[in-house]
């Protein structure tokens, strides 16, 4: 693509809008800004830009545009697809000033906020009103709430309480052009034209930049009881996910995690006190919530019940708040206990919660056709399963050529199932090249399409996607 490089007259520019202070231009100014938690890619902006209000995007915005400078805006930077790292050079935009939750709706159960809160931070602050924003990342204590909406984040509470797209009710947003709209209204039933709201909600910046987010919430459940069931085979822990549903049993959260994710993360930890025994090959993590303790215990019962059927070993029932966090700490660290201690790569897939027992089969046949190893691990209940695939012994040729085909037999598979390439990653730039797995080329085309309405000179985000 054909963009402008910055010089020195678009640094003048930039300065009068944000001041000097936040106007990054030195390498190390820069360095963090290159890269995120995808691998291990490195794209450095020509200048980081540290705005403070809505009107100060739109400024830089209509500038640019007018200039044909590339805009890449960045949350967190936790992201795993690279939907944030500036693949042309040009402005990353850092939303991280925008770190006000602006009101908490007691009577509406509704939240106002600017994108960069920690979305940890916009659950504790709903919480200590009674309550609850579920969709909580894994990222949850560094992600911002705007990247997550970026990406249509999930987590572990989606399979009970939805993703992020079924809390965002109103967005404002910042347009290529430096035009400013809000998407809806703060209302929970809205038939009123397109949902432009829907549409920018896992849009990963390159529709417009979100500056700030209506979401609704909703009442925060007293009571939690959470357990580890162990079983046998992969294929049986991912059998009985979909026969707790049929049994009519809801869980808040349903995560999976296999013998070689578990064994990982304990030793990374050092310090887990679960006992695993040998013969377990995988975990569910399971968790009941809600108002009534009676009917978790009967819930409990029937679920145990379920689980018995597939072999289910000793259920471990957490019997104080310590072992209940224990037990949640050792599964959200299972990516970072594997992707800091090895060269990896993580795929993001997803499929009809019955089909799992056949694309787990999947993805280790395909790991010995193409001699790699992998650890799976995600949010069984809504059928997303993470495949971190470690580069080992494999070589550089290897790991660049090969492994992508295998990749591509596993996405294949997916669609196969009914299922698709990205749960709650979104595609950014390393997926990008998978997407003619799903889509036909008319319905990329069509994506296009909408893209060139909103950004006609292609500046916001440029390369992700497609």
């Amino acid at each position: 693509m054909d963009f402008k490089k910055i010089d020195e007259q678009d640094l003048v520019f930039f300065r009068s809008v944000v001041g000097e202070e936040f106007v990054l231009t030195t390498p190390e100014g820069l360095a963090k800004y290159a890269k995120d938690e995808t691998e291990d890619l490195r794209f450095p902006p020509e200048v980081v830009l540290k705005p403070a209000n809505t009107d100060e995007i739109s400024r830089i915005m209509r500038y640019c545009n007018e200039r044909n400078i590339p805009v890449s805006p960045r949350a967190a930077g936790t992201g795993l697809s690279a939907n944030s790292l500036c693949i042309y050079g040009g402005v990353m935009l850092t939303i991280e000033r925008l770190n006000k939750i602006i009101n908490i709706d007691e009577q509406n159960l509704q939240v106002t906020t600017e994108p960069g809160v920690i979305t940890e931070q916009l659950q504790n602050a709903v919480k200590e009103k009674g309550l609850y924003y579920p969709p909580d990342p894994s990222s949850r204590g560094s992600s911002f709430i705007g990247g997550n909406v970026a990406c249509n984040s999930g987590g572990p509470r989606a399979v009970k309480y939805g993703v992020v797209k079924d809390f965002v009710l109103n967005l404002e947003v910042v347009l290529a052009n430096g035009d400013v709209i809000w998407t809806g209204a703060n209302v929970l039933k809205n038939s009123t034209g397109y949902n432009f709201t829907q549409l920018f909600v896992g849009s990963e910046g390159t529709l417009g930049i979100v500056t700030r987010i209506v979401l609704k919430l909703v009442p925060h459940p007293q009571y939690t009881l959470v357990m580890l069931a162990p079983f046998p085979s992969m294929e049986q822990a991912a059998a009985a996910v979909a026969a707790t549903f049929q049994a009519g049993i809801v869980p808040s959260c349903m995560e999976f995690m296999e013998r070689e994710a578990i064994d990982w993360v304990c030793r990374w930890l050092g310090d887990v006190t679960i006992p695993i025994a040998d013969d377990v090959r995988a975990n569910l993590l399971i968790e009941l919530d809600g108002n009534d303790l009676d009917v978790l215990y009967k819930e409990s019962e029937q679920l145990y019940e379920v689980l018995t059927r597939f072999d289910c070993g000793e259920i471990l029932f957490a019997d104080s708040d310590a072992q209940k966090a224990d037990l949640w700490r050792m599964r959200r660290n299972v990516a970072n206990a594997v992707k800091t201690t090895a060269v990896t790569i993580e795929e993001d897939t997803v499929v009809p919660r019955y089909r799992l027992p056949e694309l787990l089969t999947h993805i280790k046949a395909v790991g010995r056709k193409y001699n790699f190893r992998s650890v799976c691990y995600g949010h069984a209940g809504d059928g997303n399963v993470h495949v971190r695939i470690i580069k080992d012994e494999l070589t550089d040729d290897q790991w660049k050529n090969e492994v992508p085909k295998g990749v591509r037999e596993i996405f294949e598979k997916v669609v196969e199932l009914g299922g698709t390439i990205s749960g709650e990653h979104g595609i950014g730039w390393v997926q990008r090249r998978y997407m003619d797995v799903k889509f036909p080329a008319m319905q990329l085309d069509l994506m296009r399409g909408v893209k060139a309405v909103f950004d006609p000179k292609g500046i916001l985000n440029p390369g992700k996607i497609f």
